[in-house]
Parts: structure tokens; sequence; C-alpha cells
């Protein structure tokens, strides 16, 4: 995940799909010779509040070879003795502050598993079979839910399961993106090294080209049942998302409240830019389906209260403050108790606060339930206590290392950072929300002011450039997978369809060698 000084191995997760929380998140507990001690940054934030809150914190520890705590023990890793406030659960954000020298580097990425013989997707058995490979080969703990494996851990990386199977590695957070490119091919290699045996591939792709919802098996955790039934009440594509997408994704660290706020408006005006520059699914069910990213274009009907640019952003008053209130607002998915999901779906963080939650009445949060319910918002750009970059594709190897050089360009020098806000100052929230709704389709080519955004990406591109080269490690080199993507303004998705149109005949199967890792 992102960067942190103390991290937490809390088995909930939620990446792209579901939300980023499980792995080495720094939203729960810092992990000392083999116990959970909770909370270390907040208790201090606690112990400055006049009544004090008191922590006490258990768990478990972690040796070689170990299986992890099934999943997740977040309904008692901390004991709260006094009722949560909202300053608790803006201190929780702001935390996450932390000075530049400490800022640090994590990237996700999601991949399909399918079988190379007959291109159908992974069965939970195939796919519990190469996590104990994995395991027990490359020296990774099991995470369990009940009887089934359902993840990996090892240091600061998690492996992890979307609902569909998904196969997902939440990266440990690192100094530079050679360490960030280096963590993602050892991850590529141990994965291909047991899966070509099993006659296993796997696919780089935002959207799945070929399978329909009925197709994918669904994955033995107890919360995906419950976002299964409540996803068709609020959008008709949120099955889909849970489903059928992959993405990469960056998190990166702030200093303070004023480098939040500049860092999360900057990664939302070009967050389209991003989304068209890794734009890598166009195919639904074997044929072009009129998008170049369907992924991005499926989070505009998955849940509106949950998703999308965020304009409160922008307000004069933005700051940890409006994000708790904004996410107060958000409708909850559920409470973990007693080893056991409760569903909870649509109802108030408010109440809870208040304890009159229908589902579990009287009972009260955690900064543990806060932490979950911060997971379950989806806009393009998240705050924790980091902030991820959510607008990307997934793709080929390459890709994944372009991804974060991307942001780490734009975003950790400041030189870059206040270009991007002086070029997008006057940018208007009508013209934000119409690159968010039309660059799934029309990418670079999208009509922006007196011309296309291939131009503003041209630009953004060599702001990204230099600040990777003022940072001193030589990885401008990352972002050469993108820079011809943006001088010709031909998308990685519009390459496949040429393919599609041409060389593959108008079939799609042959996507699954040419993305293949």
């Amino acid at each position: 995940m992102a960067a942190a000084s103390g991290w937490l191995v809390n088995p909930i997760h939620f990446s792209e799909n579901l939300g980023s929380g499980f792995g080495p998140e720094r939203g729960g507990a810092l992990k000392r010779r083999g116990v959970f001690v909770g909370f270390d940054s907040l208790v201090r934030h606690g112990e400055r509040r006049s009544q004090g809150l008191r922590w006490v914190a258990r768990g478990y520890g972690r040796t070689s070879g170990m299986v992890v705590a099934a999943s997740p023990p977040t309904d008692d890793a901390v004991v709260i003795t006094e009722p949560l406030t909202k300053e608790d659960l803006v201190g929780y954000l702001a935390s996450g502050c932390k000075p530049k020298e400490m800022w640090r580097i994590g990237t996700e990425h999601e991949k399909f598993g399918f079988e190379v013989g007959t291109l159908c997707p992974m069965k939970y058995e195939q796919i519990a079979d190469l996590l104990n490979a994995i395991a027990e080969r490359f020296d990774w703990d099991k995470i369990v839910e009940g009887d089934y494996v359902i993840g990996l851990n090892q240091g600061k990386q998690n492996i992890s399961l979307e609902p569909g199977g998904q196969f997902e590695l939440s990266g440990a957070p690192l100094e530079t993106l050679h360490q960030t490119c280096a963590e993602v091919n050892s991850h590529l290699y141990q994965v291909k090294a047991v899966a070509e045996e099993m006659g296993i591939g796997f696919l780089g792709i935002g959207f799945q080209p070929k399978w329909g919802l009925k197709d994918i098996p669904i994955m033995p955790k107890g919360r995906y049942e419950i976002m299964r039934n409540y996803m068709p009440k609020v959008g008709s594509l949120g099955l889909d998302m849970m489903f059928r997408t992959c993405t990469v994704q960056v998190n990166l660290d702030f200093s303070s409240e004023s480098d939040m706020i500049r860092k999360f408006r900057a990664g939302l005006s070009l967050q389209p830019i991003a989304t068209s520059i890794f734009a890598n699914s166009p195919f639904t069910e074997g044929k072009p389906n009129g998008y170049l990213s369907m992924r991005s274009h499926i989070w505009t009907d998955t849940d509106n209260n949950r998703t999308g640019m965020l304009p409160f952003v922008f307000d004069d008053s933005f700051g940890f403050e409006q994000y708790v209130e904004y996410a107060l607002d958000v409708p909850m998915y559920f409470v973990y108790r007693n080893k056991k999901y409760i569903d909870c779906t649509g109802m108030s963080f408010r109440d809870f606060m208040q304890g009159k939650l229908p589902c579990i009445p009287g009972e009260l949060p955690t900064l543990n339930d806060w932490e979950n319910h911060l997971t379950t918002i989806f806009p393009e750009v998240r705050l924790k206590r980091y902030l991820e970059m959510r607008g990307a594709d997934g793709g080929p190897w390459r890709r994944l290392c372009a991804l974060p050089a991307f942001w780490v360009g734009l975003l950790y020098d400041e030189v870059s950072l206040q270009n991007v806000l002086d070029m997008t100052a006057d940018w208007t929230m009508e013209e934000r929300q119409m690159l968010r709704r039309k660059v799934p389709i029309t990418g670079l080519k999208t009509p922006f002011r007196d011309g296309l955004l291939r131009h503003v990406a041209e630009e953004v591109l060599q702001l990204s450039k230099d600040g990777l080269e003022r940072r001193g490690y030589k990885e401008a080199g990352f972002l050469k997978e993108v820079t011809d993507v943006v001088q010709t303004g031909v998308t990685p998705a519009e390459k496949l369809l040429e393919l599609y149109h041409g060389k593959w005949g108008c079939n799609v199967d042959p996507v699954f060698e040419e993305l293949l890792y």
C-alpha cells in the first residue's frame, strides 16, 4: 500500500474494486516482536485530548510460514473506552502527515487468472492451489477466512483476491521507482513460476474481454455476498465493477493538511489524463464495447453516493474535516463483529457514532470501523492516511511501473506540483466533469478548450519527467512506456482495437496472449 512508518497486517481488504484496505495498511496496528501494538500515532493524538482516549491492542503475530489470523480480526484489535468524536476521525486522517524524507511509494495492481488451454476463468480451487504453492515455495504466510485461503502476506506485501478471483498485489512502501518495479517483477516471477506448471496464465487488462458475469466464480469471502446483493440497488454496473475490472494504482504521502489539499486537487484534475493514457479495456464478452476504458465508465454507474470527482475538494473550506463530513454521509456496507459480517448496507456512520445503528443498536464504532468504512468509498482520488490515485486500467508489466512514475513525478516534486496547480487553476467543475465523462470513450482525442486533451497530456508528461529528474534517482526512464501514447494520441485500447479489426480477424481471444504477463 502506501507509505508508513508502521503498518498493520490487517486482513480486511478492499482494493480498487472494494477499497484498498488489506495489506500493509496504515490504518491499523504496528507489528513489533510478533505482537500488534495499536495505533501508535493515534494514541499520541488521543493523549493530547483532554478526556484522553485509552487503547488496548491485541492481535496476532507473525513467524515465518504461519497462517495469519482469520480475516479480518478488526472487531477486537482495538477496544475503545470512550465514544469516538468527529475530532478523532479527523485526527485519524491527519496522523498520515509525515516529513518528505519519509514519503514512500505504494503500488497495487490486479490481474485476471485464466486457464491457458480453455481461456476460462480460474475456479476458486485452482486459486487456492496457486496460493498454497506460492506460500510454500516462496515463504509467504497464508491468510484464511474460515476454511478458505484468501490471500498471502510477506513482510509489507500482500496478495489478495477480488470478488471474481482477480489476483492483486498490494506492494510494500518503497522509496524509489526502481524498488517498485523490482517488486512487481519479483511478484510476477513467483506467480508465473507456479501458475505455468498449473496451465494458468494472467492477463493485464482493465476489463474482462471475454467472460460474462455468469461465467465468473465468486470468491468465498463473507463481505462479497453483502455487496453483491446491495450493488444492483444503487447502480447498474456495480457487479461488473466487482467481478470484471482490474486496475493499477499508486498510493502517495503528504506532509501536512495543505500539502494533502494541493495533491488531492492536482490528482483529481489530472485523473482523466491518467485514465486516457492507460486506457486498456475496449472489449466486453468478445466484442468492442464502444469505450477505450470500460473500467472507468463502469465507475460512473456503480454507486454515485461513493464515487466521482468530489467537487467539494476544490472549495476554499476543504480539509481533513470536510472529507470526514463527506465520508460520514456515505452509506455503510457492513460491520464486522464476533467473526461475522453484519449487513448494514445503506445505513449511516453518523448514527453508528451515536449508538443508533439499526443493525447493531447500542454498539459504538472503533477507529477500525472508521478505517474500514473509508475503504468502501471509491472516488477517483481517495483519502485515507495517504492519497490513492485510482483512475488507471490494469495493463502489462511495463505500464505497472509507468503509472506510479507518472504520479510520483507530478506530486512528489514541488516545482511540478505547483506547475500542475497553476495549469489547472481555472479549470471549472463542469470541465473536470466533462473530461471524466468523455475520456472513457474518446481518450486523448477528447476535445478540451481550443485543442485536444493530448496537448494537455504532453505538457503534463513533461512535468512528470522533469519532476522525476529532479528527484535524482534516474527514474524518468519508467515513463518511456507511455511517451509514445501521449505523442501519438493513440491509447493502448486503440491499438488493441486495431489488432482486433485486422490481424485478429474480429476475434478477441488473441488478447489473452497479447497481454499475457
